[in-house]
Order: C-alpha cells, then structure tokens, then sequence
C-alpha cells in the first residue's frame, strides 16, 4: 500500500470533527448552498461562539461561574434597540474564593450590629471583584446582574455602590457608570463632585479611569454652565449660550445646586 493510501486513511479520522459537521448539516438538512468556503466560514463562526458560550471545564475552576453581559466596546443603550441587539461577551467571573470561605470560618460574633458589618464588607469585596474581573475580560456588570450574581437587592446593591465611593474615593467599573446612564450617579456627577472638592483634573482621571480629554469636557461644561448660573441667567438663557440640549443644562444646574445647596433660592 502507498505512502498516500496510509495518509488518506489516516487523515480522515480529523476530518469528522464539529466544523465539518456543521457543514453537512448546513447542506444536507437545512439545504444552505453555497461555495464550501463560505460555508466553512460559517462553521467557523458558530464553533467559535459555542466555545465562547461554553468554554472548558478546565478554564471554569473553583468558585467561578460563566456569564454573559455587555460587551466593553462603547455601546449605549437607545429607545427601542433590543437587549439582544448588543454586543455581548462571556466572562468567567470568580464568584467565590478560598479566601471567601476562610472570613466565615474564623469569623467570631461581637456586637448585635456585627454580623451586619461584615457581611457588608464581604459583600462589598465580592461586588469588586466581580466588576473589575468582567472590565478585565472586556465586560460591563449591570446592577441587575450584579443584584441576581449575589442574591442581594438593588436597593442593596446601591448602598454598596455608594459606600465603596464614599470610602476610598474610587470608581468602581459598572455599567451604568461607564456609559453614562441608569439611575447610579453618572461619571459627569463624581467627575464634577471631585471637582469641587479641589482635586485636581490629573488625580481625577487617575480615580474614574476616564480620559483626560472627557474629564476636561465634563469640567468645562460645568465651570461655564456655573459661572452663568451665578449671574441669575435662567435655564433657557444658559441653553441658547452655551448651546447644549436643554437636558444636559438642567443635569449640570441640578449638579450644581446638589454641590452648592446654600446657592439654591
């Protein structure tokens, strides 16, 4: 027997794999016809989002779960787009670690508000993580995904938020901070808040991540929207000079009252 024969018998066996199937099914049941090439492309694309939606067991370890969510490419959300109209990505997200487990081991009892605190500080190191793991991977956690990922309340969820800001004066990756809406504070509204509390544009950029460029629109907006606010110009005068959607005027002078409530008739 020749040296082609063997090869031919032998290749065959890597012939029967997923894509190849796909490529009969395309053509035998669901009659696609069509060049074998863009066929094969197909496959291609199909076995590479069942990879991704399904990755292998043995990049999923201890405590970690797969998730779906928005994808990091800048995408905002628009009346009547579909959720599913979105780029999405899968994200292995490390829900539970040995260190985890450790804090309720040794955890000991002490005062009846106890419990409470370090429940919340856990919950609060569980919400970091899972952020900044699925911004690492190229995602964006919601709130609502974030509330379903540790059974804990919007509400909840919120105060978290917030108490995490409040405490070490970062923002952490959510979704709804990134792309600037939702009900959360958005990045205009820490940006400024920093602003005001005379830190200085280089140290903002460093603790929301955003560019210098957006922090310098955001500072900008609001310093020539300020000044105009405290020469007793309505809102209807300020839009017609600074030209901007009368939305985005009355964002910055309810920004500026909630900064300066003294200020407010």
């Amino acid at each position: 027997m020749s040296l082609n024969n063997y090869r031919d018998r032998y290749e065959s066996i890597n012939k029967r794999n997923f894509r190849n199937a796909l490529i009969y099914l395309l053509e035998t049941e669901y009659k696609v016809l069509g060049s074998r090439k863009i066929l094969s492309m197909l496959a291609e694309d199909i076995e590479f989002l069942h990879r991704e939606f399904h990755p292998s067991s043995s990049e999923v370890g201890f405590g970690k779960i797969v998730f779906r969510t928005t994808k990091d490419d800048g995408q905002r959300q628009s009346y009547g787009k579909r959720a599913e109209d979105y780029a999405s990505i899968t994200v292995i997200l490390p829900l539970i670690t040995e260190a985890d487990i450790e804090r309720r081991i040794y955890y000991k009892k002490g005062d009846k508000n106890s419990n409470y605190k370090h429940r919340q500080s856990r919950d609060i190191a569980t919400m970091v993580r899972l952020l900044e793991s699925a911004k690492e991977q190229g995602g964006l956690l919601n709130g609502a995904e974030l509330s379903v990922l540790m059974n804990r309340s919007l509400t909840t969820i919120r105060k978290y938020l917030d108490e995490y800001r409040k405490k070490t004066g970062k923002i952490l990756p959510l979704k709804g901070y990134v792309l600037d809406q939702g009900s959360l504070p958005t990045h205009k509204e820490i940006i400024i808040s920093l602003y005001e509390q005379g830190i200085s544009p280089p140290d903002i950029v460093l603790k929301t991540k955003h560019s210098q460029d957006a922090v310098d629109r955001y500072i900008k907006q609001y310093d020539q929207i300020k000044k105009l606010i405290k020469k007793g110009l309505s809102e209807t005068e300020i839009k017609d000079i600074v030209r901007k959607t009368m939305k985005l005027v009355r964002e910055y002078i309810k920004l500026y009252y909630d900064l300066h409530p003294e200020d407010e008739k």
